[in-house]
């Protein structure tokens, strides 16, 4: 009995561990261990990485040790057309202008003539010169305030030998106004460095893409501290419109040991203002000045604004020569000279501190 007993255990063992068997084969099949979690987890970021890496390297050009990045920035000319008796053309659509730079053909984005704000500045020569003619000239600068939109600013400056900020940028017309009373003549004239410290301020501190001068002045250079290549340079590093009004007595021919005075000094300011995009006027009388003002009001909104991305994408910091041309040969367009292109290694430009002060 005792015999039969331990067999009846064994078989039953042996059946329980069958079962066993048959349960944990299948699945075990069905689920095969697995690596641990957190190595699955970096092994999926490392091939993140790489396809970024190689993403980024197909992205870019490597020369040497630098990598070139590959991005254009669009370029905004301000563009004045005229006939050939200096009125004004509208009408003009993007198959109409042809854009160069460097000489080379550019696909011209848009073209528009909306009338964009202004940051502007008043410029005015208070040299001792100039006192019979302040108080005509301040009341031109009074027709240009008043012709102000809303959205414009303007800030007013006089210079003598040195250059005074008299009224900082505003929209106010009052505070303008007011700010004119406060001019008075008398010193010499440092036109060059005006300009460089008013443009500078320009493109420092005002807030509208569009930027202009209004430079008045008896035109005669005489007591700067900079030189005529400095203010072009300053120019083109700005990209501030200049318009100028100089109120240049004598002769302006030649004598005959070179170019006279007068000669000199328009043969300036005809270079600063048409390099900028802007225009001189010569009156011969000061009684001419409400008409200057009415015309360089005009000249400032009716501008076309060019757009286009440059086939030179390359971010060097260099000086990229630009001209408009109108389909129609009898048709003029006045623009700056040209625009520096960013660059990804250079200081900021405006390292000058000749602000007015």
């Amino acid at each position: 009995m005792r015999h039969r007993e331990q067999v009846r255990v064994i078989i039953v063992i042996a059946i329980v561990f069958a079962s066993l068997a048959l349960m944990i084969g299948p699945a075990t099949a069905q689920n095969p261990p697995q690596p641990p979690p957190s190595r699955q987890v970096n092994q999926q970021s490392g091939d993140k990485q790489k396809k970024t890496q190689q993403s980024q390297e197909a992205q870019s050009q490597n020369t040497g040790d630098e990598s070139i990045k590959i991005s254009t920035e669009m370029v905004q000319l301000d563009v004045k057309v005229t006939d050939q008796n200096g009125r004004s053309v509208s009408g003009l659509t993007k198959g109409d202008f042809a854009v160069y730079e460097d000489k080379v053909s550019q696909n011209i984005e848009s073209v528009s003539a909306e009338e964009a704000p202004v940051s502007m500045g008043l410029v005015i020569d208070t040299s001792g010169s100039m006192r019979p003619k302040l108080d005509t000239v301040s009341e031109a600068a009074r027709g240009l305030i008043r012709q102000m939109r809303p959205d414009d600013e303007t800030f007013l400056v006089q210079f003598k030998t040195e250059t005074d900020l008299i009224q900082e940028f505003t929209s106010n017309q009052r505070k303008l106004d007011d700010a004119l009373g406060d001019l008075y003549a008398g010193g010499g004239t440092a036109l060059l460095d005006a300009i460089i410290a008013t443009a500078d301020h320009a493109r420092e501190k005002g807030q509208r893409r569009r930027k202009a001068l209004i430079v008045i002045t008896d035109g005669v250079e005489k007591n700067s501290s900079s030189k005529e290549k400095e203010v072009i340079e300053a120019m083109k590093e700005d990209e501030v419109q200049v318009y100028l009004v100089g109120f240049v007595d004598g002769e302006a021919s030649g004598g005959l040991f070179g170019k006279s005075p007068a000669k000199k000094a328009k043969d300036l300011l005809v270079l600063l203002a048409e390099d900028s995009g802007g225009r001189a006027f010569f009156p011969r009388d000061v009684m001419e000045m409400p008409a200057i003002a009415a015309q360089i009001a005009k000249d400032l909104r009716s501008q076309y604004v060019i757009s286009y991305y440059p086939n030179n994408n390359r971010h060097d910091g260099s000086f990229r020569s630009v001209r408009v041309a109108v389909n129609n040969r009898k048709l003029i367009a006045r623009t700056r000279q040209g625009y520096y292109a960013p660059s990804d290694r250079e200081a900021p430009k405006g390292s000058r501190d000749r602000r007015p002060r």
